[in-house]
């Protein structure tokens, strides 16, 4: 596939398999061509990997942050648990909307906890709302001491960040799903490994062997969720596509 782009002619041309198709530079459909190359490219960078949330590393597309701070707000969760924390960062984040809202704590699950990124965490202004616990996201006593947490009642959104495998994230859904309370969500980050397959850092099998997958066959077997990408609250363009590393990830319960 190839796109050119005329800034003398305001034109993008899109050739793929013999084909050609023109769109005017400054026109939706363009955008999200451009930007999806972007993302692709961006990815293969780590663009993701040069940004930080009140002085802790955060690997997250900021576009995919704002995204969920407008889900977190109208949920309003008294638990969010996370999978995967890595430098702590998405924790710290999450966290601080908590405060924010005066509402909500953070359980945060990863199957190592390094040394120097737990005390990081633990020294944290945010660490009141943060409770951290080591080991497999899938394994039986480590979702039982999830749900031991969550008291009866609250309400709780989960998102899914730790191994991104369609089976892992299959094996989290089916763990985790049950906590959550109807109207909120259950999050497959990542998905966009499907578009990645090809990239120099991506992985052959990318194919076929990521979120999106796993997210779309969970609620084809689970008819009380659906595949949902959250309404934009506010939206004074004629867009409608997120740009985003989670494609297909949102999982509403019904």
């Amino acid at each position: 596939m190839k796109l050119i782009i005329d800034t003398d002619n305001n034109t993008l041309t899109r050739e793929e398999n013999g084909e050609s198709v023109e769109l005017p530079l400054y026109s939706k459909k363009a955008f999200e061509e451009i930007s999806r190359q972007w993302v692709r490219v961006g990815w293969n960078e780590k663009y993701q990997y040069s940004f930080s949330w009140m002085g802790r590393p955060i690997i997250q597309l900021p576009e995919d942050m704002i995204r969920t701070q407008e889900v977190i707000w109208n949920v309003k969760p008294d638990v969010i648990i996370e999978t995967g924390i890595a430098h702590g960062g998405s924790l710290i984040y999450n966290a601080s909307l908590c405060k924010a809202m005066g509402k909500g704590r953070v359980i945060g699950v990863d199957i190592e906890i390094r040394p120097h990124n737990r005390a990081a965490v633990e020294a944290h202004p945010m660490a009141e709302f943060i409770t951290m616990i080591e080991g497999s996201s899938t394994a039986p006593d480590i979702v039982a001491q999830v749900k031991s947490l969550v008291k009866p009642g609250e309400t709780v959104l989960i998102i899914l960040d730790s191994c991104h495998t369609k089976q892992h994230v299959a094996d989290e859904l089916e763990a985790y799903h049950e906590l959550v309370t109807p109207g909120s969500y259950i999050v497959a980050t990542d998905g966009i490994m499907y578009d990645l397959h090809d990239v120099p850092r991506g992985e052959t099998d990318w194919d076929w062997n990521h979120p999106t997958d796993a997210a779309k066959e969970f609620a084809a077997a689970h008819p009380d969720f659906v595949v949902e990408q959250p309404a934009w609250p506010f939206n004074e363009s004629e867009l409608s596509e997120n740009i985003t590393h989670w494609p297909g990830a949102w999982l509403r319960k019904r």
